[in-house]
């Protein structure tokens, strides 16, 4: 009886907890949207964010979009062995490199570099009290820190995602023509069958969504931070991990919306 006892406190304690946050978020979220009017006046603080995440991401994109096309050739030939051509990968994995494999791979790789980075940065300036003194200056921290962060991460990841996409899509190229021996027109001509214009939408509609969502939940988190470096690091982490589990079940949602 005594841990059921204390089983319903803890669970009370965690749904309290959930809604209280839930909270919290809805307000900074209702405060960027209060300040995206703001933009023009704000574009440096924009543009910094911009060569922050867009500029400095483009070396880890260029990797992984290379090497995910590459596997993703190899993977498509194993599993059509002896069944279908090889021919078929040109069909098979533009398609899905476009409408999956590039907008969730590359927002689950900046939840980590970006939205990691997003929470550690403003909660190192809430542990030292930099977020105290912009608002004993008057100046509103979630236009002045999160709005920026979240307006540049919007913008610049369906970018970042079709440029990954590209170079994916060469790596499969590369992979299927040069190592599997595939025809280099017989590639081509099964990407072009397969191509619409619709899976580019839908890929460019996923990439806006994670983009909002790494950027909210990196802001959120960082000024929820308490606790000194500990603290830091514990935002840090769990920044990165909410933002991935949210990516995949968005793309689940948006799957059957846009695509199912």
């Amino acid at each position: 009886m005594l841990y059921t006892v204390k089983f319903a406190k803890y669970f009370y304690r965690k749904i309290e907890f959930f809604f209280y946050s839930l909270g919290e978020f809805s307000l900074m979220v209702y405060g960027v949207i209060k300040s995206l009017p703001l933009v023009f006046k704000n574009r440096k603080l924009i543009l910094e964010q911009m060569v922050h995440i867009g500029v400095n991401s483009l070396l880890l994109v260029s990797i992984i979009g290379l090497f995910t096309g590459a596997v993703s050739s190899w993977q498509v030939a194993y599993q059509i062995a002896d069944m279908l051509p090889l021919s078929f990968i040109g069909s098979a994995t533009p398609k899905a490199i476009i409408i999956e494999l590039g907008p969730v791979l590359c927002a689950i790789v900046l939840a980590g570099r970006v939205g990691a980075s997003i929470s550690a940065q403003l909660g190192t300036m809430k542990v030292t009290e930099q977020i105290d003194a912009l608002e004993a200056m008057a100046i509103n921290p979630v236009r002045y820190l999160a709005m920026p962060r979240i307006v540049a991460t919007t913008v610049l990841l369906p970018v970042l995602v079709i440029y990954a996409s590209t170079v994916a899509i060469l790596g499969s190229y590369i992979v299927a023509v040069f190592i599997l021996e595939v025809p280099s027109p017989a590639f081509i001509n099964g990407f072009k069958s397969t191509f619409e214009i619709a899976d580019v939408n839908a890929a460019f509609i996923k990439s806006v969504v994670f983009g909002i969502s790494i950027s909210s939940i990196g802001c959120f988190f960082g000024f929820q931070t308490s606790e000194g470096a500990h603290g830091v690091g514990l935002s840090t982490i769990k920044s990165f991990v909410i933002s991935a589990a949210s990516i995949l079940v968005l793309d689940a949602i948006l799957w059957n919306f846009l695509i199912g």
